[in-house]
């Protein structure tokens, strides 16, 4: 399985920003989404997307500004974000979890140690 981001960059408080990311080797039943790591904190579960039934899934801290979303024929899963907080910054990474019923991981356990396959970020900055 590979996952890789891309769309990170500088923006200003209040921007928008569209992160991608192209998932390969995924198959059946999975959950897929993003995580985020502030300088000097944990890495943080931002949202997920169910496979199975297309369920979504946002953090309650990015909910109503972050939106997540998928296109199957391309493999790809995006993060749309909206009315950016200079908190918001962060490396955004794309992960996965696989294997029979993954994707009822998402959201209940949508945790960094149930984390199968990570992609190595993308790097948002908010600058105010």
């Amino acid at each position: 399985v590979q996952l890789v981001e891309s769309g990170g960059g500088l923006v200003q408080v209040g921007g928008s920003l569209k992160l991608s990311c192209a998932a390969s080797g995924l198959h059946f039943d999975y959950a897929i989404g993003w995580f985020r790591q502030a300088p000097g904190k944990e890495r943080e579960g931002v949202s997920c997307l169910r496979s199975f039934d297309g369920f979504t899934y946002e953090a309650e801290s990015v909910k109503g500004r972050f939106i997540i979303s998928s296109d199957r024929a391309e493999n790809a899963v995006y993060l749309h974000l909206s009315s950016l907080k200079p908190e918001d910054t962060a490396v955004y990474y794309c992960a996965a979890i696989g294997g029979y019923s993954s994707s009822k991981r998402c959201p209940g356990r949508w945790t960094t140690d149930a984390v199968d396959y990570w992609g190595k970020g993308t790097l948002v900055t908010v600058s105010s």
